[in-house]
């Protein structure tokens, strides 16, 4: 696990796919991410998170002040979050936001649904970034955070991440999660009031993804 910074304020980290941020089902004694960290970095405050099958730059709070006013960031929607994420088909836009409202927790599944009726606001802008024969890798905006966000908006405009069985992406060998990753993220310091970005490289399974659609 990479830390990408630390001060007795907050700490960066890119977390490795596959690992929850906090307990995860019935199992309370596998490993998470919040475990592993306050084994070096301890006390932690959550300030947003990952899903599990998702890695890349996710942000802490070392004191309870600092998780404070990075909860305010976040709420305020002034933390800027930025994925890439290969999508299965090609979008015939070069920028599109998808302004979907979602309902959340659906079914034994606990999918992410599109409910414009009962669902909550939420707002994602794609952006095509490479084309490739029957792909596209995009850059991701999520202006509000709700689970699932971006891959449900993805799959509502008709290209599902790769990988992504759960929204109804066609099969692949290719990756064997969705093709997501968390690659930055903005804040503003919570004691020193900089502005600081925050990036994480792609990790092996999304380079080996993107790869293969390119030499496709």
């Amino acid at each position: 696990m990479e830390i990408i910074y630390s001060d007795p304020d907050l700490l960066i980290v890119n977390k490795p796919a596959g690992i929850p941020v906090l307990p995860d089902g019935w199992d309370k004694d596998a490993p998470y991410l919040v475990r592993l960290l306050q084994e070096q970095f301890s006390p932690l405050w959550v300030v947003h998170r990952l899903d599990k099958i998702t890695g890349g730059v996710i942000a802490f709070a070392r004191t309870a002040e600092a998780h404070r006013a990075l909860n305010i960031q976040f709420e305020r929607h002034e933390a800027q979050k930025v994925y890439h994420a290969v999508c299965a088909g090609l979008p015939p836009w070069e920028e599109h936001v998808a302004r979907h409202k979602l309902r959340l927790n659906v079914g034994h599944s606990h999918r992410t649904v599109v409910d414009n009726g009962r669902g909550i606001p939420a707002e994602t802008a794609f952006k095509v970034i490479a084309r490739y024969a029957d792909s596209a890798l995009l850059e991701c905006r999520p202006t509000t955070g709700r689970t699932h966000q971006i891959r449900v908006h993805a799959y509502a405009l008709g290209y599902p991440l790769l990988g992504d069985s759960l929204y109804s992406a066609p099969p692949t060998d290719l990756i064997a999660r969705p093709a997501h990753h968390a690659l930055s993220l903005t804040l503003t310091h919570p004691q020193t009031g900089q502005r600081m970005t925050f990036e994480a490289p792609y990790p092996a399974d999304f380079i080996h993804a993107l790869k293969s659609v390119g030499r496709n």
